[in-house]
């Protein structure tokens, strides 16, 4: 006798941001989306509203009792970002607070972990992601995805450090702030369905100029970014996770999160 699937075996969460678009933009159409900030994600993977999600890094190492990481796809960078950004006024040096956002935690412990490298200790004040009103509050302030990326573009003065391009030239490796994770206790080829079709999107907007042209389009729509520089921010954001990303994210997971064990993936 066959029986139906549990309708979370073909939810996919994903960040709600564009930094994913290359994977969802067009996705199989059988499959429902859930749209969140990146450590809200956590929560509905480890409830089971989804049999699979793009989360922080740093989420991974807190729940790896849990979860277990899928191979080839995440969200990285090798150098500058653009959408990982300390703002302030003064200089990283001089700030004697910064804002911290609540919806990412890789970002937070990356930044910990550079500021300490630095031996600088300004005061940390979480805060919910609003340049305006974190700038009230205190000297700097961290801001992720879209609205770093618009915020960058209005005011570039207010730049003061680019978290991927620092780690880079701290370690010399590339950087992984978000990795596609799942329960261990998921069945093994609901998640590698789920996995297969946001590769084939990914591999579609790598080899396809129309499907790259369509992936621009669809942020541009999306956002008040020019398509030059979204052309330019989809090559400074990499969803493809190679050997080399994983030497990051491995050596990420041990200075910044404490994780000593190897990250486990599911195949």
């Amino acid at each position: 006798m066959l029986t139906q699937s549990p309708r979370w075996m073909k939810t996919i969460g994903r960040v709600a941001f564009m930094n994913c678009d290359p994977l969802f933009v067009g996705l199989d159409e059988s499959y429902h989306v859930l749209p969140a900030p990146p450590s809200w994600l956590t929560g509905h993977l480890l409830r089971r509203d989804c049999v699979l999600a793009p989360i922080p890094a740093a989420d991974y190492a807190k729940h790896s009792d849990e979860l277990a990481l899928v191979p080839e796809i995440g969200i990285c960078s090798k150098g500058e970002v653009g959408s990982v950004l300390v703002f302030g006024n003064r200089p990283l040096e001089e700030m004697r607070d910064i804002a911290l956002p609540t919806d990412s935690s890789s970002s937070v412990a990356l930044l910990k972990f550079l500021l300490k490298q630095r031996g600088i200790d300004p005061r940390p004040v979480e805060m919910g992601p609003d340049l305006d009103t974190m700038l009230e509050r205190c000297d700097g302030a961290l801001l992720i995805g879209d609205r770093a990326l618009d915020r960058a573009k209005t005011n570039p003065e207010l730049v003061q450090l680019d978290l991927g391009q620092a780690w880079l030239d701290l370690t010399g490796q590339p950087m992984v702030f978000g990795v596609f994770a799942a329960r261990k206790d998921t069945p093994l080829e609901a998640v590698k369905a789920a996995h297969q079709a946001l590769l084939s999107r990914l591999s579609s907007f790598e080899e396809n100029p129309l499907t790259r042209e369509k992936v621009l389009l669809h942020a541009h729509l999306h956002s008040d970014m020019s398509m030059e520089r979204l052309n330019r921010y989809f090559g400074e954001v990499f969803n493809r996770l190679d050997d080399e990303h994983v030497d990051g994210l491995r050596q990420f997971l041990a200075n910044c999160c404490g994780l000593k064990e190897m990250p486990s993936f599911l195949w």
